[in-house]
């Protein structure tokens, strides 16, 4: 191996490897090694671009506001639905890198796009719904976090490339009942929607759950 300073890397494309990590790690937490990798990658990336005291703030946010404690976001995640989910978890750290400009939309809605479903979506939260009828109702996303197999849980986040406007998350679920033995395929033909999540003072006040979200979310026994 070589040493020579001319054959190392730039900073500019140390900051965009960095950066198509953390896009690919947020998109596929499970692959990646989940929240632990998420972290290290944003501090890898706010030390590039001299922006450690933004990093700092915005993990402080995180426990003010209760998306984070003691095991972390995912813990977060975990009181407020009853169970783990990494792509919400990811999701969260999406907001982060969405806020610093950090992240790359597969999608940038138009502004108008973006206000309808802010309007919209707690509405569409009142009855159950699934991801195909979702999909038509709100279009294409921004970003898509989870498997890329159509029955498995995901998250969809709609936004603009805007910083100062929020992501707004649609989290999908499907699988096997609480108790029940899992199986394959699991018991619903594409993922149902348990939440939508916008911005709030509290990370449960966040979510607007559906009558199947709630019911799942009290059978598992959430605590926050």
């Amino acid at each position: 191996m070589t040493s020579d300073p001319k054959l190392r890397r730039t900073v500019t494309e140390v900051h965009h490897y960095l950066l198509g990590q953390l896009n690919s790690a947020i998109r596929r937490p499970g692959a990646f090694g989940g929240e632990q990798t998420l972290r290290l990658y944003l501090d890898a990336l706010t030390f590039v671009d001299n922006r450690e005291q933004d990093w700092h703030q915005e993990l402080a946010a995180l426990r003010d506001r209760g998306a984070s404690v003691s095991t972390g976001v995912t813990g977060a995640v975990h009181h407020a639905l009853g169970a783990k989910a990494e792509d919400v978890m990811a999701s969260v750290f999406a907001e982060i890198a969405h806020r610093n400009a950090w992240l790359l939309l597969d999608r940038s809605l138009q502004r108008a796009e973006h206000d309808h479903i802010r309007r919209t979506v707690d509405a569409w939260c009142s009855r159950n719904q699934t991801l195909s009828g979702t999909l038509a109702e709100f279009g294409p996303p921004s970003i898509v976090i989870g498997s890329n197999n159509p029955l498995y849980p995901k998250t969809l986040g709609y936004g603009t490339t805007h910083p100062d406007q929020p992501l707004i998350f649609l989290h999908f679920w499907n699988g096997t009942e609480p108790g029940a033995a899992s199986t394959w395929p699991p018991d619903h033909p594409e993922p149902l929607l348990l939440a939508a999540r916008h911005p709030g003072d509290r990370f449960i006040d966040e979510f607007v759950f559906t009558p199947t979200g709630a019911h799942r979310r009290q059978q598992l026994g959430a605590t926050t």
